[in-house]
Order: structure tokens, then C-alpha cells, then sequence
């Protein structure tokens, strides 16, 4: 197996150490104005849809510090919350540091929650002022409940981000250790867990994160993901402003979109979700299947080949080998791809790295700013969710006889708590500081984490084997025919409190409807298919794995943002 070295892409900052920052990490704005200083010219924030629209580093800049002044103007500085809810634009990441460069805290909330439920998150976290595009802007104009402020992120609707000035003024800035963000994660109608992130948090794992992969001032990131979310937040929008790169927003999650912004923006760096990455790469193995059995067989084998290339000499032949289906499919200009949010098939991440695309996943939670692992480009390993960074600690809490317990970890990533809910946090933190992530797996000698699930997912089966249903369902994801799968426990024994294992299956209407003038699939049919990749899956499984009960579903189960499937809402 290939050795990894580290890198180091954060000794350059010692030479604005004293002039532009004191501390042991800039916070967000000294990083913005570092950058700034560094790359003033080159783009910062882009949007295609409908016209270019771009602001270089300085152009933001003055932006952000125009609505800092007018935040200021209006009393709102440190120690004070806004919020901030809307669609991946650039005005959205223009208010974002527009409140950190006043000093204030942001809540970044969820643009598809409903008005009432965004309501309890802005009286969670005080909010002071709120940033709103024009979906909801008629309603907070009418119901301000709390908010002294109400500000548009869309031009011709009340009082628009972009035409915000203030006088000079002399703000208190916020330091490292001060808040920067509250990220609400769940509970919206309950009571609202909000994760308190310090400009260290933040900063530290945007550099630490680099220790395992090389990011560029040349890079162009795609903001595909919602903005409000812990994974686009720090993997998108703070990597790109720590080095320079462009942010390039992706305003809808329709395929054909997404591959006319790869090709037009010639993105190089690609952070999504399975989901995306599924679909992408089942459209291509059709295409190749169309070509028939000779073709596909060649290419499929040459795939095998490049891969192995590449894993054991580090050389990429694939890009070459491949280009005329790397460019068919718009993923020609991209130089690397991370899959984070939810777990990733191996086969999934196999075939993309023998594609020639130097694809990698990486693991994290909100509560952990949140990268904690990722893959290294240069040594890459399928089955896991990466590499612990650096000046992480990761133990295994009491683990099984697979050396599979509960993932705990402890750095200065690791949140300072949910906001003004100690009984939460004490729930989630152990005595000597170890954050329970709540997820399940095991570590190998050289740091590599491998997730078998959540702990609270687990299945208990009559035989008393730990069951965890991602593992299963991770053995779905190239399957054309299923849209949505949940695998979960139904009771088998209540006194002995056993469990059976079930799948709920959504099938693809797209891939069940009618073709070419026929008439679609029977419900008979249908369910006909589906048991039979049942069957497939179950033959490829441990014993007691195996599915023993299937629901068809007509109709699909409620998704976060994020494209995971609501398990609780089942």
C-alpha cells in the first residue's frame, strides 16, 4: 500500500501573522481579507443562471464590508445573532460574511423548512436581523415576530442586500475563539439542537482538512449542495475563500443543469452527495451497455486495468483512456470529486477512480465543523470514509470483537456545544472531552476509518448479530430500478426483543414507465424485479443480513436537503 505524507497548506499564513491576524488561526474575515490580499483580481463568487454574473475578491470584499457597516449602523455587532435562510447565491454568501465581518454570530437556516418551522429556529437563536430571499420575504414583512431587521438577497423585493451602505465605523471585531455560527440540526418543531461553531472550528478544519488533500488558488468549487449545510459551508465556500479559488453556484439539483454548469464553469472540484454521484454513473454505464456486449465487456475490462494502475503505481492513465466518455458526460475539466454527506457503495467509488477521475470520500458531522477524515488522492482506500486529519484525536469506544464500537473524537474541530441546551450537550460529550459522534465502525493501523452505520439504526436479529441497515442498503445504489431503499428492523420476538430485517422500496418511475409506445410494467411486474435484486443482493450477503421481508412504496419518503431519506418520518 502507497505511504501518504501530509501536506502543509497552511504555513503561508505565518507571514501575515501580526499584520493581518494575532491569534493561533485567522478568523473568518482576517481569512477573507488574507485571500484578498493574496488574490484581489481573480474571481470569488459566480452564477450562470441566466448570465454571468462574478465578483472578484476585492469586488466582494467591498460588498461584505458595506454590510457590515450597515449592520453596525443599525447596533448589530458582536455577541449579536442573524440569520440567514435562501437559495445558493452570491448575495447569500455575501451576507453570510457581511454579519461575521460586523462581529455578529450566524444562523444559516434551511431555505425548505416551512415559515412556522424557521420561525421556532429564529426564536431559538435570537436573532436580531434576518437575510431572506423572496419566497419569504412577503411573509417576515408581515410577521417580523422578533427580527429588528429584514433584508433581501433578491433585487426589487424590500430592501436589497447589494445596495446596503453604512457610515465608517469602528466595529468590534470577533475573535478566534468567539462564535461564529449556530447550525440548527434537528428538532425544528421540538427543541432546536443549534451547534455552536467558533471562526476556530471553521478555520482549523478548513486547513487541517488540506492536510490530506492539495486544493488550489486555480480551482473552481461547485456550490450544488445547499449553503446552509456543515458540508458546503466548510468543503465548498471556507475551502475555496482559504485559498483563492472561485465558487461557482448550482441553483438546481436537475441533472442536465448540473452537467451544463460542469462544462460551462469547467469546475474542477465536485462535492455532492451519493445520490448525485449514483445517477451520473449509472447514466454512463447505460450508455456503454447501449454499445453493445463486445464494447462494453473491452471497455469494462481496460477499466479494470487503469484502475490497477493506478492504485498500485500512482500513475492516472484513465483520463486519457477514457476522455471520450469523461467529456460525453461533462466531467472532463474536474480534478477531483468528494463524496460526503452519507455513505458511499465501493464499487461506486471503484469505478470512478478507473475512470480516471480521482475520486474520494471524506467523513464528518455537523458538530465537528465537520471534516474529520478524508481520503487521501494519493492513497485511497474504497471501503473506507478517509483518513483521519491532522491534530485529530479518533478512538473506537468499546468495541466488539471486529473492533466495531462508536466512533469518539476530540480536536479543535469539535463544536463548543448546542446552543442553550446543556442537557444535549452533556449527553454527546464524555468526561475527558471525546465527542460521541454517534456513528459506528472500526480503524485500521494507518488511521483509516470504516463506518458500518449509526448506532441508533442498529438491528439486533434473532441469532443477537449487530445489523446495520446503511451497510445493506449501500448494496442498492447502482440499481436503476430502486429510487429509494430503508432497510430497518420489524419486531420478530417482542419478549426476547429480536428483530427481522425489511426493505422499503421505492421503484424508479422513470425506469418503470412506459417506453417506446408500450405500456408500463404491471404492479406484478414490478414487484417481480424488485424481488429478484432482492435475491441478487441477499445472495451476496452474511447470513444474517439477509432481507427477510420487502414493501413496495407508491410513493417516495420524505428527503432532507441533503437527498438522505427522513428515517424517522417512516
Amino acid at each position: 500500500m502507497k505511504k501518504f505524507s501530509y501536506f502543509n497548506n497552511h504555513a503561508f499564513l505565518d507571514e501575515f501573522r501580526g499584520k493581518y491576524f494575532s491569534g493561533l488561526w485567522p478568523t473568518l474575515p482576517e481569512l477573507f481579507r488574507i485571500t484578498t490580499a493574496r488574490y484581489g483580481e481573480r474571481a470569488c463568487f459566480t452564477i450562470y443562471d441566466p448570465d454571468r454574473i462574478s465578483l472578484s475578491y476585492k469586488e466582494a470584499l467591498q460588498k461584505i464590508e458595506a454590510v457590515a457597516r450597515w449592520l453596525a449602523g443599525r447596533g448589530i455587532g458582536k455577541g449579536d445573532k442573524v440569520a440567514l435562510t435562501g437559495k445558493n447565491v452570491p448575495e447569500w454568501t455575501v451576507a453570510y460574511m457581511g454579519i461575521l465581518f460586523a462581529g455578529a454570530t450566524v444562523a444559516p437556516l434551511d431555505y425548505q423548512l416551512k415559515n412556522e418551522e424557521i420561525d421556532v429556529l429564529l426564536k431559538a437563536s435570537h436573532a436580531k436581523a434576518l437575510f431572506v430571499d423572496e419566497e419569504k420575504h412577503g411573509y417576515y414583512l408581515e410577521n417580523p415576530g422578533v427580527l429588528e431587521q429584514l433584508i433581501s438577497l433578491k433585487k426589487g423585493v424590500g430592501t436589497y442586500i447589494y445596495d446596503l451602505e453604512g457610515p465608517q465605523a469602528e466595529i468590534k471585531q470577533a475573535e478566534e475563539t468567539d462564535l461564529a455560527a449556530i447550525l440548527f440540526t434537528s428538532g425544528t418543531m421540538g427543541t432546536p439542537k443549534g451547534v455552536m461553531l467558533t471562526h476556530r472550528n471553521l478555520v482549523s478544519d478548513c486547513y487541517l482538512a488540506q492536510g490530506n488533500l492539495n486544493v488550489l488558488h486555480t480551482d473552481v468549487f461547485y456550490a450544488l449542495l445547499p449553503l446552509h449545510h456543515a458540508y458546503t459551508m466548510l468543503a465548498v465556500l471556507i475551502e475555496a475563500i482559504s485559498t483563492g479559488a472561485e465558487v461557482v453556484f448550482g441553483k438546481r439539483m436537475v441533472t442536465s443543469q448540473i452537467l451544463k454548469d460542469l462544462k460551462q464553469a469547467k469546475i474542477t472540484m465536485l462535492l455532492a452527495v451519493p445520490m448525485l454521484f449514483n445517477k451520473v454513473l449509472s447514466s454512463i454505464i447505460r450508455g456503454l451497455r447501449e454499445k453493445g456486449p463486445v464494447v462494453y465487456a473491452v471497455i469494462t475490462a481496460l477499466m479494470g486495468l487503469s484502475g490497477f494502475i493506478k492504485k498500485a503505481f500512482g500513475v492516472n492513465p484513465g483520463k486519457k483512456m477514457f476522455g471520450f466518455i469523461l467529456d460525453k458526460a461533462s466531467l472532463t475539466t474536474l480534478r477531483v470529486c468528494i463524496c460526503g454527506g452519507g455513505p458511499l457503495a465501493p464499487s461506486v467509488f471503484k469505478k470512478y477512480n478507473q475512470l480516471g477521475l480521482d475520486f474520494i470520500q471524506g467523513y464528518g458531522l455537523t458538530e465537528t465543523s465537520p471534516i474529520i477524515a478524508l481520503n487521501p488522492i494519493e492513497a485511497y482506500r474504497e471501503t473506507s470514509v478517509g483518513k483521519r486529519i491532522p491534530q485529530i484525536e479518533m478512538k473506537i469506544l468499546n468495541p466488539d470483537e471486529r473492533g466495531v464500537g462508536e466512533v469518539i473524537v476530540k480536536g479543535p474541530v469539535v463544536m463548543q456545544g448546542y446552543y442553550e441546551n446543556d442537557e444535549e450537550t452533556a449527553a454527546v460529550f464524555m468526561e475527558d472531552g471525546f465527542l460521541k459522534t454517534g456513528d459506528v465502525g472500526y480503524m485500521d493501523s494507518e488511521d483509516y476509518l470504516y463506518l458500518t452505520g449509526r448506532a441508533k439504526n442498529m438491528i439486533v436479529t434473532e441469532g443477537g448479530k449487530n445489523v446495520y441497515p446503511e451497510e445493506i442498503e449501500n448494496e442498492f445504489q447502482l440499481f436503476e430500478e430502486i429510487e429509494q431503499i430503508l432497510i430497518r428492523g420489524f419486531e420478530l420476538d417482542k419478549k426476547m426483543k429480536t428483530e427481522g430485517i425489511e426493505a422499503l422500496v421505492y421503484p424508479s418511475p422513470d425506469f418503470f414507465k412506459a417506453k417506446d409506445g408500450g405500456e408500463a410494467p404491471s404492479q406484478e411486474e414490478i414487484k417481480n424485479r424488485i424481488d429478484a435484486i432482492i435475491s441478487e443482493v441477499n445472495m451476496r450477503l452474511l447470513s444474517y443480513q439477509k432481507i427477510q421481508k420487502t414493501t413496495l412504496l407508491k410513493e417516495a419518503m420524505e428527503m432532507t436537503t441533503t437527498k438522505k431519506i427522513k428515517r424517522d418520518t417512516v
